[in-house]
This record gives C-alpha cells, structure tokens and sequence, in this order.
C-alpha cells in the first residue's frame, strides 16, 4: 500500500514537472510560429566586418556571413526577402565602398555593388524597386535598381553627404551634407536638385512628418534640431538642445518627437506642431538609441553606461523598472510582431532579447565583434 502511494506520489510529481516545464517554456519563448516560417535577427558585428543571424525562436546564433569591413546602414527589403547593408572600405581597393545583400534564403552574400567611398546607410522606395545611397567620400547619391543590381541615377550632393532619407509619400529624398551644413532636397525620381537649405552644423539625422511637411535636422556639434519646411524649402527654426542630440524617435501620428540627449542624461520632448521643445526628462546615465512600442504607448531606450534599457510610459511621463542587459548597449529594435525588443550590446558581444509583455529579459545570444545595428525579419 505504502509503495503504491510513493509510486502514485512520483507520477504525479513528474507530471506537475512536465507542466511547470511546458509552462516556463511557453512563458519565455518568442511567440509560435506556424511551420515552415522563421524570424531572424541580423546583427551587423563593426569588430570583425560580419553579420550574424540569430534565430528568435531558437533564441540562438545560427550563422556568421562575412561581408566586409565596417558593416553599417542595414535595411530590409521585405518584397525580396532579403537584407541591404554598407561597407565603409572595400577589402580589394582600399578606399571604394560598396552596397551587399544577403538572401534570407540562403544566408549567403548575393551581390555586392560599387557605390564610391565611404557609403553611409541605405534607403528604399516604398515598393521596394530603388535603393538610394549616399556616398560620402565622393560628394554623390546613388540610385540602384535593386532587382538587376544596377545604378540607374547619379547625382552631385553637398560635401560629406550623410544619410539619404525619403520623405514618406514618396517624393522627395533629402540628404544632410555634413561639411556644408544645409540638407539637399532632391526628387526622388530623377535625382534632379530642388533645393539646398542651410542648416546647423554638420547635420546628420532627419526625420519627416508623417504628411511629408516637416523635416527635422539634428546637428550634433551645434546641439540643435533644425526645423525644415518641404514645402517651401526653407528653414523654419533651430532648435537649442540641452546637449548634443544623439537619435530622434517620432511617434506615429508626427505629433512628438523624442531626443535623446546622452551628454545631458535625458530626452528632449519637441512638439511637432508648434516646433518648440516642451518638456526635457532625466532618464538615465546616457541614454542613445530607442524605439517606440507598437501602440506608441511606451518608449524603450538603451543606456549605453549603465547597462541597462529604460522603458518609459509616455503619456504619464513615467520612468518603469530598469531592465539589465549587457555592456554597452547602444541599439534597440522591435522585432516584426511588436512582441520582443531586441538590444546589441557593443562591449560583452552579445545580443539581449527581451520579452515586452513581461518586461523581462529572455536571454542573452552571443554574437561577432562590437555589434551595432539590428534588422530583423520574418520569412
């Protein structure tokens, strides 16, 4: 009788196991997706000129491509499955830069195409059939069929030109020239100049309103934000921020845009529609990158000196529990569900994902050298 009990006390204590396993599991994994369908992450490695793919739902690296030295700018290209990124230097000359692309299928590099020196990022039309490139070595922007891999439009920019960014109908692709301090505004089409407005100085990141009216300049070694009517091709104001402004984050009607302000330990809160700055929030000990839930309703932040990611609820202004990650994080994305925040953390080599709903970091996935940006896709 008694090792009938001790018998019936096992099984059912193996069972519970099972089911607190099951559970734990089904709690801390991405979310499940149907056969045959993957979500990789691609992280491009600074330290050693390589990508690595991570698998979210294996939460684990999978592959290593190399694809040249000083990889940056990586994009999706979601109608071709596959991924666009930069490098500074070409290994074989010395000092011309090209565009790669890797195929999701096969995770290999399919073309590499010469784009001139010291390329910055790449940006895609809306139906995925231009990418546009700006080459800052050469003072130019390249347009590039990205079914035949062919430069099918070259245009002269300003000096030191930065990263090529359209405006959202489509229209109008606006590069800010570093060395000549003004954004050239140019159509998107035929890479004809329209305009050349002079900004603060040495501008590098824009951001449009939703309705394409309004461009917003940062300009670091100025610490400002100029203010760009499309319009009428003219600036409207310059901004004066508290320190030197390090990445912009819109909201998705336009109505805000976030600052991130490292130097100051905050962000500056700019209203989009009567272009002042409203509010300036500490934060943390150096926030840099940052990324928006996918019902605006939180802000996610990584702290680069103190190893952590801030998230904050916007509406209240409102600081949450701190969530630890490793050295030096300095890239937050969202992964295509809107269901984990992804973080490269520069200094341990390391990939952080994070689970939003719980605010809980998952895990940590080892990566290549010094990685600094993140693109992901689901296929």
């Amino acid at each position: 009788m008694r090792r009938k009990s001790y018998l019936r006390a096992a099984v059912l204590f193996a069972v519970l196991a099972a089911i607190a396993g099951w559970q734990i599991k089904r709690e801390y994994r991405p979310p499940v997706l149907k056969a045959g369908v993957r979500l990789y992450a691609y992280i491009a490695n600074a330290g050693d000129g390589s990508v690595s793919v991570v698998d979210l739902v294996a939460l684990k690296a999978i592959a290593t491509i190399p694809v040249g030295p000083i990889p940056a700018g990586l994009r999706v290209l979601m109608p071709r499955k596959e991924i666009w990124g930069v490098s500074s230097l070409s290994s074989s000359s010395g000092d011309a830069g090209y565009a790669w692309v890797i195929s999701a299928d096969s995770g290999r590099v399919s073309s590499r195409i010469s784009v001139g020196p010291f390329p910055s990022a790449v940006e895609f039309s809306a139906d995925g059939q231009r990418a546009y490139i700006a080459s800052s070595g050469s003072n130019q922007i390249v347009q590039i069929d990205t079914a035949t891999r062919q430069i099918i439009g070259r245009a002269r920019t300003g000096r030191h030109p930065w990263v090529a960014h359209l405006t959202p109908n489509g229209r109008l692709l606006l590069v800010p020239n570093r060395n000549d301090s003004t954004l050239g505004i140019f159509d998107a089409q035929t890479l004809a100049p329209l305009a050349s407005v002079g900004v603060a100085e040495h501008p590098e990141q824009v951001v449009v309103l939703p309705d394409s009216s309004v461009a917003f300049v940062s300009a670091a070694d100025a610490k400002e934000i100029s203010v760009v009517d499309l319009k009428r091709n003219v600036l409207l104001s310059n901004l004066q921020l508290g320190g030197a402004p390090h990445a912009m984050i819109l909201k998705p009607d336009g109505g805000e845009l976030y600052v991130t302000v490292p130097d100051l330990h905050a962000i500056e809160i700019i209203n989009t529609w009567t272009t002042e700055i409203t509010e300036s929030m500490l934060v943390g000990l150096a926030p840099e990158s940052g990324v928006l839930s996918a019902n605006a309703d939180a802000l996610y932040l990584s702290d680069s000196a103190a190893g952590r990611v801030l998230p904050i609820a916007i509406g209240a202004r409102r600081l949450a529990l701190p969530i630890p990650v490793g050295r030096e994080p300095v890239t937050c994305r969202m992964d295509p569900s809107g269901e984990l925040l992804l973080v490269a953390n520069q200094e341990s080599n390391d990939l952080a994902v994070i689970r939003l709903r719980t605010s809980s970091l998952i895990t940590m996935v080892p990566v290549g050298s010094h990685p600094t940006e993140i693109v992901s896709l689901l296929f």
